[in-house]
């Protein structure tokens, strides 16, 4: 144990989230450590217990981490990340021209980056919006998921109801895109 919330069980590193819960429960992060989620009155050998008893889980959610699309973009060359540029900077704007007609929204720039934690972005103020470059590794509908929900905070700025709606009213089958993108 290197402090008190991280604990090391046979190959895994495991950070400890004591809170009140009822049941311990497990899930790998991105990264491929495994985060505890465990009662305040479970012991340290409970949480081992816990971890060893799902270690071939452990394992097979580790591998599919390694293969996401996520993982590729992280090992990727410079070559490549341009690549994904150049892709989507070539889709976004006819998905823009489609979509901000049918919404009744105006964009202004449209930028592309390469982020680790976010899909997308939009400053409803300027109507400025961005999408991460890393979507060409995913289906096309992801992208267009994507700049739909951008395009929707310009209706709607906050994640709430009223911004979900607006989601759902052009794009019904949105939690299929958005369930590949947490892979």
């Amino acid at each position: 144990m290197v402090e008190d919330n991280l604990i090391f069980v046979d190959e895994f590193e495991v950070r400890l989230n004591r809170k009140d819960v009822k049941a311990l429960r497990m899930r790998v992060a991105s990264d491929g450590h495994v985060e505890l989620s465990m009662p305040r009155r479970a012991t340290r050998a409970q949480a081992e217990a816990f971890v060893r008893a799902r270690a071939d889980w452990i394992r097979r959610q580790q591998e599919a981490m390694r293969e996401s699309p996520m993982a590729q973009a992280d090992r990727a060359e410079k070559e490549e990340v341009e690549a994904w540029r150049g892709v989507v900077g070539a889709v976004v704007p006819g998905l823009v021209e489609k979509w901000a007609p049918i919404m009744g929204v105006r964009v202004g720039k449209l930028a592309y980056r390469n982020m680790r934690s976010r899909w997308g972005s939009c400053q409803p103020e300027t109507g400025r919006i961005c999408i991460n470059i890393r979507l060409a590794l995913y289906p096309p509908e992801c992208l267009e998921y994507v700049v739909v929900h951008e395009l929707c905070h310009l209706i709607v700025p906050a994640h709430g109801p009223k911004f979900w709606a607006e989601v759902e009213k052009y794009l019904p089958n949105w939690r299929q895109a958005a369930q590949k993108l947490k892979k």
